[in-house]
């Protein structure tokens, strides 16, 4: 039976495992959809296969067996610079072009997509400002004359220049001092409820999925174990949520004390 487009679905994995040309498995039967506008956290530590994840969304991979479709569609099925296009990705450290101004970095994808070079620059300064960056102050500098935070809002500014349904977001705010990483996540929650964009970020970070999601995903050993409301996984009695949930509290109790 030829598959019905889930019209209130924006991305969704169908049974999706993905194994490595040697055989190891990172990703085991992931069965989850995102529904449009909303923001997923996939949340999981190191090697959970979190990133794996996000790059079947994006088709840097393709699914072993199984499938993950955007908009309805199947990733193998999308023309790949098409479909990246349609979704914008930011990584830890924003990942700039050293040798771009801001600018020249916010408006790459705009200029592929062949925009004239005033509707550009009114883009870049819009969404400068959206980010919290006054446009005529940063333009025109270069990645290296930013502060760690500035350029993860360049990032994001990067990210929505073309103005893409989906935002893929792996680790964004990891690399940064922990009062940076705690301003730029609150500015970005901020922002969250502008863009109705749906977004699916990646972390290990609990205070951060839980301020950040709609829903929470709890990864372990290339498994989902479960998805959770964040009021939900409060009260998970799973055993990894459970584990997570502990670091909280010991995180909470160090603030009380001081």
């Amino acid at each position: 039976m030829a598959h019905e487009p889930h019209t209130e679905v924006a991305i969704e994995f169908e049974d999706a495992t993905y194994r490595l040309p040697q055989g190891k498995t990172l990703l085991r039967r992931i069965r989850l959809r995102v529904a449009p506008g909303e923001t997923l956290v996939l949340l999981g530590r190191s090697g959970a296969g979190k990133t794996t994840a996000l790059k079947l969304i994006n088709r840097l991979l393709e699914p072993s067996t199984g499938a993950v479709r955007v908009e309805g569609k199947s990733t193998v099925e999308w023309d790949a610079i098409a479909l990246r296009r349609r979704i914008g990705y930011v990584i830890q450290e924003a990942g700039l072009f050293p040798h771009y101004t801001v600018g020249e970095n916010v408006a790459v994808v705009p200029k592929l997509e062949g925009w004239s070079e005033d509707r550009q620059r009114r883009r870049v300064r819009e969404l400068l400002a959206l980010v919290g960056l006054e446009p005529e102050e940063f333009r025109k500098r270069y990645p290296h004359e930013l502060s760690g935070g500035q350029r993860q809002r360049v990032g994001v500014a990067r990210a929505l220049a073309a103005d893409p349904p989906i935002l893929l977001m792996d680790e964004p705010f990891g690399a940064l001092d922990p009062l940076t990483r705690g301003e730029v996540r609150r500015e970005f929650h901020e922002l969250q409820a502008r863009l109705g964009k749906t977004i699916v970020i990646v972390t290990h970070d609990i205070s951060e999925a839980l301020l950040l999601a709609t829903r929470i995903g709890l990864m372990d050993a290339g498994e989902l174990r479960g998805v959770y409301s964040p009021r939900e996984f409060l009260n998970a009695t799973d055993q990894v949520a459970a584990a997570y949930l502990a670091q909280l509290r010991v995180l909470e109790e160090a603030g009380e004390e001081k």
